[in-house]
């Protein structure tokens, strides 16, 4: 694993599947695995579920009122609510979901800073099944959501 941090920069594709993406960047991979030896953070956890909810109930504003800053700086308001809806429209409720991986880093590369998880989900949705990737930042003791992703054929 290198030390030399990098970023990744996701764009909306329309090949096979469909790369949907509000999150511009990744944080740097040199890291830490989150995996059954080392769970996901309460707090971070209790972040995905909550961003879930607001997602399926559509609370598009209040999920970009309360991301990180490096999401509205990334994404617009209404960009947020189009691109949540389309999920939402698509794949529907979140029915289950599995931790494939997750990355934790103490000190992230810019444009991130600070403390920062990457977890990845093989997830079910109501209309199929789609990979998850949630970007959390923590910021004064809470988890705060800065990029979230969703592979899936559904999104075409």
């Amino acid at each position: 694993m290198s030390d030399a941090p990098r970023a990744k920069n996701f764009h909306l594709t329309s090949r096979s599947f469909f790369t949907f993406a509000f999150c511009l960047f990744t944080f740097a991979l040199a890291a830490c695995a989150v995996d059954e030896r080392r769970a996901v953070p309460a707090g971070a956890q209790e972040t995905v579920e909550r961003v879930t909810e607001d997602i399926a109930a559509g609370r598009d504003e209040k999920v970009y009122a309360e991301a990180a800053e490096e999401w509205r700086a990334a994404v617009s308001s209404g960009e947020n609510a189009r691109l949540l809806g389309r999920v939402r429209e698509s794949l529907g409720r979140v029915e289950s979901r599995a931790l494939r991986t997750g990355r934790e880093q103490q000190s992230a590369a810019a444009p991130l800073s600070g403390h920062a998880l990457e977890l990845v989900y093989a997830t079910r949705f109501e209309r199929g099944s789609a990979t998850e990737k949630f970007t959390l930042l923590e910021r004064g003791g809470e988890w705060l959501l800065a990029g979230y992703t969703v592979n899936s054929d559904l999104l075409k």
